[in-house]
């Protein structure tokens, strides 16, 4: 599969690959550079200050309104692609493919590229605060947090168990869109993602997921409220629905992706 990317009269492609592979290509990376992009990555490095830490208000909404105003052309992407006009097929459920734009300890900069109906599988994010643009596309997005509690603090849990989770958002989101901001322990740190339609979502994240710094990815899978007996009184409909119990699984077959190489503009690191 190759995603071809117009700018004006420049062609540039993004090719699959493998993710631990490096591949040769006669294409060339871009040499642009997209204003935007260098203003979210400057953003970042002085947002994001390492493991254990949270952007304030204040830097929240200094990257939010960067990501607004940023469009699928500033990292090299069109609607007009074909990519992005092919029809679902039914009964088939496509894989994801995924680039990334930057990389350090401190924070990531990566592109999510969904087929219609692909779908990226109930996940959280550890210790992480996530800034989520879509680009282009209708995608439908079903976020939890986890509830607090003694019990759920205590250490003697097994890690499997379900943990009683609040839904924050389950609803439907067209480009352009507001930038969703995720926490670690509020804001819908555990969510997944279906296209509608095909879809790109630039995300932020910092710190990166890290399974050396015990910042792995875990799946979930959702348990009706009802299905298991539980202290909370719940008091009304509308609050039993709001309610879920969240079990961790193995990593499904649907997480698989497809890293495809960056060819989009390039921006300057600075040291």
């Amino acid at each position: 599969m190759t995603i071809e990317v117009g700018l004006t009269d420049v062609t540039k492609v993004i090719r699959k690959k493998k993710c631990s592979r490096k591949t040769s290509s006669k294409r060339k990376p871009s040499k642009a550079i997209s204003l935007p992009l260098q203003r979210l990555y400057m953003s970042c490095l002085d947002v994001f200050k390492g493991v254990g830490t949270v952007p304030s208000p204040a830097d929240v909404q200094k990257v939010c309104g960067i990501l607004d105003g940023m469009k699928a052309e500033d990292v090299g992407l069109s609607s007009n692609l074909q990519f992005f006009k092919a029809p679902a097929i039914p009964g088939v459920t496509p894989k994801v493919a995924c680039t990334t734009i930057y990389q350090s300890e401190k924070f990531s900069l990566c592109i999510f590229f969904l087929p219609a109906n692909a779908v990226i599988p109930l996940h959280n994010h550890p210790e992480m605060t996530v800034f989520n643009k879509l680009l282009i596309g209708k995608v439908h997005i079903k976020a939890y947090d986890l509830v607090a509690s003694s019990d759920q603090d205590d250490d003697s849990v097994i890690p499997s168990q379900p943990k009683l989770a609040s839904l924050i958002a389950d609803g439907v989101y067209t480009a352009p869109c507001d930038t969703s901001v995720l926490y670690p322990t509020s804001g819908g740190n555990i969510h997944a993602f279906k296209a509608i339609t095909p879809c790109a979502i630039l995300d932020v994240m910092g710190p990166p997921y890290s399974k050396k710094d015990g910042r792995d990815c875990s799946y979930y899978r959702e348990i009706p409220y009802d299905a298991l007996p539980y202290e909370r009184a719940v008091k009304s409909e509308d609050e039993r629905e709001r309610y879920w119990w969240l079990e961790e699984i193995e990593t499904p077959k649907q997480s698989e992706m497809d890293g495809i190489e960056y060819m989009g503009p390039r921006i300057i690191e600075m040291s």
